[in-house]
């Protein structure tokens, strides 16, 4: 699990990875005890697929993968389980469950930004907020507020 989020979120010069953050965790918590048992079934098929596509193609587990190689399993996976668009998307998503690729996403990004790594190294954080201010003029390239 840690290479999967570590794929999604990896490390750059000025912020720790997701397996840093231990969000692999969080994934495994979120769906374990928060996914309805759709999402539940659909994330654990999602897992066997995955390791059966990456044994067929490479002939090695998901994890020994080069990271060249784990993201093209995780792009062929994007597309695979990408959701019809629209109403149709959201009915599919409430009669049949999020797909794997769309949880695994979805709750690497929400663990890893609601981590203390991530709020406070991926993004501006202020531990104390000084005074409201509605409109902050963005300077492109800055890092976006944890709080403000």
């Amino acid at each position: 699990m840690g290479s999967l989020v570590d794929n999604i979120i990896p490390a750059t010069a000025d912020s720790p990875s997701a397996l840093q953050a231990n969000v692999h965790e969080f994934v495994i918590k979120m769906v374990t005890d928060c996914a309805d048992v759709k999402t539940q079934n659909k994330f654990i098929e999602g897992l066997k697929d995955l390791q059966e596509y990456t044994h067929a193609r490479f002939s090695m587990p998901f994890e020994r993968c080069s990271v060249t190689q784990q993201q093209s399993v995780l792009k062929y996976f994007q597309k695979k389980d990408e959701p019809f668009p629209g109403v149709i998307g959201k009915a599919q998503n409430v009669f049949f469950g999020k797909s794997f690729f769309t949880t695994l996403k979805e709750y690497t990004t929400i663990g890893y930004f609601t981590s203390e790594i991530g709020a406070t190294k991926a993004v501006r954080y202020e531990y104390i907020p000084g005074k409201y201010e509605a409109c902050r003029p963005y300077i492109s390239g800055e890092k976006s507020w944890a709080t403000t």
